[in-house]
């Protein structure tokens, strides 16, 4: 946890983080102030937790329903991201109430809600009331003037600043260590690589990121940018292959990860993975604030629980949602695109001028069937193209079978490092759903994606680089997230045209020429 400065900001409402509308009932009418976000997501993104205090006499006066301001206060999240606690006054100045801002009442509850000390507490507002409230409960207190903010308030207040974006400059200047994060994304590799934007976003964040994978993603996960070190974990809920659950096994974790003293976790995971059995190791490991992607109810085990995610975004989008909600975002310059650290190992013996076909995939019922790969690579050679096939060292018969005399072999040859390399080199990569898919779209390749319907496309295409989809995508496999196809004859993929497959290369290799070899 932070060792100095403050553990959390609570700030006023009307006038700080919005424009202020006198006993506003409308969402709608709800206005962030210039810069409230971006302010708000750099103490997140520092660790401290964010509250609002606000006085609401309006419905002490009839004007307003308590419906109301939750409502507005919901708006208000939704455009400023989550808040750890909302506290709201709903009497009038002459009701002689202890929450009643410049009473200290709300400061101390919303400290409480946090179970945060109070003097760890800093109360941001744009009146002297405001001021008065935290300074009373034992909190320090920063004022934001506005055209309605007295002079005399100016005067009296310990810490005046321009705006949102300068008080946060001044909280975090007074709280200068940034979080030790735990970041877990347990399964395959093409997962892994498809975090690796909202991982960059945690690690521009944290002073530290540690990886928590499972041994089917651990060779992507050393390939991430951000990442500092791992912690390797078969996952029982989810590895295809799971062991028996094994308590010692469960305790030694549990204590790892209560050693190396993590201030944050965000639990990443697909739309079908609950992220709540690892948030409950992380608990009985001492971790202090997690957050994750939960339509389950979470009790106590989240921090941070992200809702309401479309269901139409791809799993990079997904996830880079949730890396904001927690307080991450992509440092400046950053496009959000897959990206592996560099410089990626040399490999020899490769054609100038090449097209790679990787026939495997991670599961049986997304990959095309070989003879078709087979006949795919005779007629890419035919059209001119010349053919690397690639595989895993369990595959090596796969493209021995695929290349036969026409392509060149990798299969089993290469590690994930220089499988990288060779399709960084290609004109394009002819693949399935399947991790060399999105690490070819990690080093800009363009990808003529065979893609079985077992899941959805939008999901899981290749990310952020030109993409050819064949196969059918209405096929009766379709959403059924299969690992052996359930229909006879592989239809999604083994009606795939030759022509077809032809043509879509050399229109990607065509395009790729064109602009320099960049996607």
């Amino acid at each position: 946890m932070q060792s100095q400065g403050f553990a959390a900001a609570l700030l006023d409402r009307d006038g700080t983080l919005v424009e202020d509308v006198p006993y506003n009932g409308d969402p709608d009418l709800v206005r962030p102030v210039p810069g409230a976000r971006e302010a708000l997501d750099r103490l997140r993104a520092a660790g401290l937790r964010l509250g609002v205090v606000s006085n609401q006499s309006g419905i002490a006066r009839g004007w307003l329903t308590h419906e109301q301001v939750r409502r507005v206060n919901a708006r208000v999240e939704e455009l400023l991201g989550p808040f750890d606690t909302w506290q709201y006054c709903p009497h009038g100045p002459d009701d002689g109430c202890g929450c009643r801002k410049p009473a200290a009442g709300m400061v101390r509850a919303a400290a409480q809600a946090l179970g945060v000390p109070v003097e760890r507490c800093v109360m941001v507002g744009d009146i002297g009331a405001d001021v008065t409230a935290g300074l009373a409960a034992g909190a320090a207190a920063v004022l934001v003037p506005t055209p309605v903010t007295l002079p005399e308030e100016v005067a009296a207040a310990p810490v005046v600043v321009a705006d949102l974006a300068a008080a946060a400059d001044w909280i975090l200047a007074e709280s200068p260590s940034r979080p030790r994060v735990l970041v877990a994304r347990c399964d395959s590799a093409g997962d892994v690589l498809l975090t690796g934007p909202a991982i960059r976003a945690v690690a521009a964040g944290a002073s530290h990121t540690t990886l928590m994978c499972g041994p089917r993603g651990h060779d992507a996960a050393r390939l991430l940018p951000g990442v500092d070190d791992l912690i390797e974990w078969r996952v029982p809920w989810i590895d295809p292959q799971p062991r028996p659950v094994d308590g010692a096994e469960v305790d030694a974790l549990v204590k790892d990860i209560e050693t190396r003293q993590f201030d944050r976790a965000v639990i990443f995971t697909s739309f079908h993975q609950s992220p709540l059995p690892l948030a409950l190791l992380l608990r009985l490991a001492g971790v202090p604030h997690v957050s994750a992607i939960s339509e389950d109810y979470p009790g106590s085990l989240l921090d941070v629980r992200h809702r309401g995610v479309p269901e139409d975004i791809s799993e990079v989008e997904r996830a880079l949602s949730l890396a904001a909600a927690a307080g991450f975002g992509l440092p400046a310059g950053d496009d959000g695109r897959l990206r592996l650290r560099h410089p990626l190992p040399a490999v020899t013996g490769l054609p100038d001028d090449y097209v790679v076909v990787h026939p495997g995939a991670s599961v049986p019922a997304r990959a095309c069937p070989p003879q078709r790969c087979r006949e795919f690579v005779c007629a890419l050679a035919e059209a001119g193209q010349r053919v690397v096939v690639t595989g895993a060292g369990s595959e090596r018969e796969l493209t021995r079978y695929v290349a036969g005399d026409t392509a060149l072999d990798l299969g089993g040859r290469t590690s994930m490092a220089e499988l990288a390399a060779v399709l960084e080199g290609a004109r394009c990569a002819v693949v399935a759903n399947t991790g060399p898919a999105h690490l070819a779209a990690a080093v800009g390749t363009p990808v003529v994606s065979l893609f079985a319907p077992t899941v959805p496309f939008e999901k899981w295409r290749p990310y952020g680089v030109p993409v050819r989809r064949l196969g059918d995508p209405d096929a009766p496999c379709r959403d059924t997230r299969a690992a052996v196809c359930p229909v006879p004859g592989h239809p999604c993929l083994s009606t795939v045209a030759t022509d077809d497959l032809v043509a879509a290369v050399a229109a990607l290799s065509a395009d790729q020429a064109r602009n320099g070899g960049e996607a």
